[in-house]
């Protein structure tokens, strides 16, 4: 399954780089790519294992919100 996440407060490519890790270590995401140009989460994952309320939650707790 795949979902886009908006994301508010990325200022450089660092905000990039930590939450492409940050989604990637969550159990069940196939893969990540984050976009501060695009302000957004492209998110691959296996919805058994993982959904999207915990990628936000992920997002959030690193300081960031998501619409």
């Amino acid at each position: 399954m795949k979902t886009d996440i908006t994301i508010k407060g990325m200022h450089c490519h660092s905000c990039e780089m930590l939450l492409t890790d940050v989604l990637s270590d969550i159990d069940g995401v196939d893969e990540a790519k984050v976009s501060i140009k695009e302000g957004r989460a492209e998110v691959k994952y296996d919805p058994a294992k993982t959904d999207e309320a915990k990628m936000r939650a992920a997002i959030e707790a690193e300081g960031y919100t998501t619409e």
